[in-house]
Parts: structure tokens; sequence; C-alpha cells
């Protein structure tokens, strides 16, 4: 029978606030979940969002990139087993229409699962000094040495793998090669653009390269971005911001025309409105940024119809991640899939100096080492 067990964590108790590192008990798990002694985490804009304003309760613990390995399983866990290798992915309630279809990323419950700050019963498996410390984000709150997850949300990888730096697959890198690969069905003959060089952007790059894309280009104002993309595989690179020609027209001229499929990872509504005008007939273009609550789409009905041309809308990069997240991994060892190269590692005491070399753009994906 396991017992409450002492973790360390980041806690964020008012909006906009440090994260806070303090003593916290974490429950043991219940029948269906997984208790996890952490040994990386990355950080994903979402975890900056939610510090700074978007709706979640607090006081909480962040963090939904986790890795790390198994410490003590519940009665009915039957997938993994204490020692096991784990990377931590969203929660999803397994059961509602889009589940059930192989699409949790659209579960009806997707919502209050993973920002509602606690289990679907509104309990929290955190607290301190006998308060209740907000946690289950994203079936996770990983910003801490141990964490609870449920069974559905935890997949086992194999143990001779660089852990400490898998956590990203579960959201950013996960969000970015889905987008690419499952989303816009990117493959050989198609051409992609990609707008956006960061995280989601790269690894989306990163996936194109691997099925063997006709030709992949990055739209990226940061010349140290554009410079990583080029080693990363990218046929071209533009800069939105130079003097002489708009991003649309450089693009046209690099690709010929045009392109079969776009992806937006900015949220900047003239920025979605560009990649939609980079389409070919017949084109698809994907929106993974997150834009301003009030945005809209910037797009001509017309021109949309007479090129037939789609968007969609993508979460999660429409994964399955018990099954992406190894699909993920052997192009990885295959060497197709170099995920490895947009991590930088900062200590877990570090948080504060990661999360700003995030938002400064100094790092692509940092990642917390416990």
């Amino acid at each position: 029978m396991t017992s409450t067990i002492s973790a360390r964590a980041a806690i964020v108790r008012s909006s906009g606030g440090k994260m806070s590192l303090e003593s916290i008990d974490v429950a043991p798990p219940r029948a269906d979940e997984v208790r996890v002694r952490m040994v990386g985490v990355g950080i994903c804009h979402t975890d900056i969002v939610c510090r700074d304003g978007f709706p979640v309760p607090m006081p909480i613990v962040l963090g939904h990139e986790g890795s790390g390995i198994v410490e003590s399983v519940g009665s009915s866990v039957r997938s993994v087993n204490p020692g096991d290798a784990v990377v931590l992915s969203f929660n999803a309630c397994g059961h509602c229409h889009n589940c059930e279809h192989e699409a949790p990323a659209y579960c009806h419950q997707f919502m209050p699962l993973n920002f509602g700050g606690a289990r679907a019963d509104g309990s929290s498996p955190l607290s301190q000094n006998g308060s209740v410390v907000h946690g289950n984000f994203f079936g996770q709150s990983s910003f801490a040495s141990y964490a609870i997850v449920r069974e559905s949300n935890v997949v086992k990888v194999d143990a001779s793998l660089p852990l400490p730096l898998l956590g990203p697959l579960g959201c950013g890198i996960q969000t970015g090669a889905g987008a690419a690969l499952n989303s816009l069905g990117i493959g050989p003959g198609l051409s992609l653009a990609i707008f956006g060089g960061g995280a989601v952007g790269l690894s989306a790059l990163l996936a194109a390269k691997a099925v063997d894309a006709a030709q992949v280009i990055v739209v990226e104002p940061l010349a140290a971005r554009r410079e990583l993309a080029l080693s990363l595989g990218a046929d071209a690179v533009i800069d939105p911001r130079a003097p002489d020609r708009d991003a649309l027209t450089q693009l046209r001229e690099i690709s010929g025309g045009g392109v079969h499929r776009a992806l937006d990872t900015t949220g900047i509504p003239a920025v979605i409105a560009t990649a939609a005008d980079a389409l070919l007939p017949n084109g698809m273009l994907g929106l993974v940024g997150v834009s301003p609550m009030e945005a809209t789409l910037p797009v001509n009905i017309m021109s949309m119809i007479m090129r037939g041309i789609g968007i969609k809308a993508i979460l999660e990069g429409d994964s399955q991640p018990q099954q992406f997240i190894p699909r993920l991994l052997a192009l990885y060892q295959q060497g197709r899939f170099p995920f490895d190269k947009l991590i930088s590692t900062f200590p877990f005491d570090q948080i504060d100096a990661a999360f700003h070399a995030t938002e400064s753009g100094a790092a692509i994906k940092p990642v917390l080492l416990f």
C-alpha cells in the first residue's frame, strides 16, 4: 500500500506571479492512476499563458511535458509497472464520441480535464499543510518532483532512450509533428510552408523532412531561427521583414507559385492571411498558434472557394499519444527526427530563467531537469 509522499514543486499563487519552489504532499495513486518520479519536464507556451492570466484555479502546479520513472501504480493499472520509463501527455475522458474514435485531443471534456486544476470529481492529488493545491494540469502537473497521472495519459518508452529530454513529445513536439503528419497529411510530393520557427514550427519541419516532403519553407523573422531551420533540413527560409519583398512574394517565387500545405504557429491574423494566400488550389491551412481571444480569420471567402482550400484548427497535432509518441521515437532512433536539437536544459530550480528564455526566444524548447 503506497502512502502520501513529499515533493518539491513550482507553485503559481497569483496571475502573472513567479513560480515559488515549495514542498507539497502528493497523494498515493487511485485505482486508475500512476505516480511518477519526474526526471525532466518541458516548458510550453501554454504554461506561460496559464501563469499569466488564462483562467486556471490557483494556487496551482503547472507543467504538462513530463517524463519520468513510475514510482507506484493503482490497483487497476496494467500497462505500466514501477520502474518503467514513461512520457506524460494530455488528459481525455476516454468514453466520449471523439475519444472512442481515436481523436482524444478533441475530447468533449478537454477543457475541464486539462485546465480545471482537479480530477474529474473535483479533487486534487496535491496539498500543502492540509490545504488544497490545484493539480492535474493536463492530467499531470509535472512542475514537481512527483506527479499523479491517469494510466490513459502515460506512454511507456524504451529505457535506453534519453528520458530527461522526452517530455516535450507529450505536447509541443507532438503538436508540431502531428500537425504536419496527422492533420495536414504531409508526405512525398507535397510542399509545406511553416510560419514561425519556434518549437512547434521546427517540430513540423523535422517531421515533414522525415517523411520526404517535396519542399519545406520556414517563414521566421529571427535570423538565428532561420539558420537553425536550414541546419535541420529546411529547403528555404524567408525573412518576413525583408525590406524589398513581402513574405508572400518571396514564398511564391521560391515555391514556383505556392504550396500544397501551410501551417501557422504564430496566431497572428495577418500572418494567417498570408499563409492562406500562399496555398495552391485544393491546399490546406493548419492553425496551431494561439490568437487573441477576439481575433477572427482574415481570409477572402471567394478566394477560398475558387481554390477549394480548407482550414484545419489543430489541437495536440491530432495525435493519439499511445500511438504517435512511439512513432516519433522510432523516427528519432532511425536518425530521421532529431528533436533533441531543439532542446536546451536547465536545472529545475532555475525555472524562472527557463521561462524567461522561452519568452525572449533565447531557447527553442527549454527542459527542466530534476
